[in-house]
């Protein structure tokens, strides 16, 4: 069965990163945490004092953007994929406080968001991986040869993230989050850069209805027949 490329799209609140995590772990995939690059970017701007509060150094950071290279490598112990930058594991300093508070206006810097998508196709010459995020059909694999886009209604996806904040102990209101998902939606959908769409060829998968192992199954029936073409 020969190795092939699996791009995960779709609205925010789908459930798409537990799907792509999923699949690539029952196939033997790498997943590509496209999140994670940039947030390995931010940690490159902190250590190299390219950021500062808020300010960032746009110009020396343009000069620096070849220099940085991430990769994403599978942990023996955990099965789960971890990042590397310039070939350092990173995979917890990311995740901490000082780059998630700094990450969002590095990452829509579009030279960033070049040089990202570039790393990206690089990565998918291999093939052998799983990609979620909002362009990753269109823009990142227009030529995979599996491409997913994962819908559900509004409220569907405000209930189930509702019913997340509320198991983890959060104060919620399902009003706020149900507007929050459709102005998120609006935005996703009309922004100049790579908007939300679904590619032509993709596979449409409304799983309002579906539980996670329904998922599951359909997600590697899809698998199946697009590696066997």
């Amino acid at each position: 069965m020969k190795k092939i490329t699996i791009a995960i799209d779709g609205f925010s609140s789908c459930g798409k990163s537990t799907m792509a995590k999923d699949l690539a772990k029952k196939i033997g995939y790498i997943y590509i945490d496209s999140g994670a690059m940039y947030r390995a970017i931010t940690l490159y701007c902190i250590e190299n004092k390219l950021i500062n509060n808020e300010e960032i150094k746009i110009t020396e950071l343009r000069q620096h953007i070849k220099d940085i290279h991430i990769s994403f490598q599978i942990d023996p112990s955990t099965q789960q994929p971890n990042t590397y930058l310039n070939d350092a594991n990173v995979e917890n300093k990311i995740r901490s406080m000082d780059v998630s508070s700094k990450v969002s206006p590095i990452s829509t810097l579009d030279f960033v968001r070049e040089a990202m998508v570039k790393q990206q196709q690089k990565m998918g010459e291999a093939k052998g991986i799983v990609m979620d995020g909002r362009d990753i059909g269109t823009t990142v694999f227009p030529n995979a040869e599996l491409k997913i886009f994962v819908t559900a209604s509004a409220e569907i996806r405000a209930q189930r993230r509702y019913d997340e904040l509320k198991a983890k102990g959060q104060n919620a209101s399902f009003e706020e989050i149900l507007k929050n998902v459709r102005e998120r939606d609006y935005i996703d959908q009309n922004r100049k850069i790579s908007p939300l769409r679904k590619a032509d060829d993709a596979i449409l998968l409304d799983n309002s209805k579906m539980t996670i192992q329904q998922q599951q199954v359909w997600l590697i029936e899809q698998f199946n027949k697009a590696a066997e073409k």
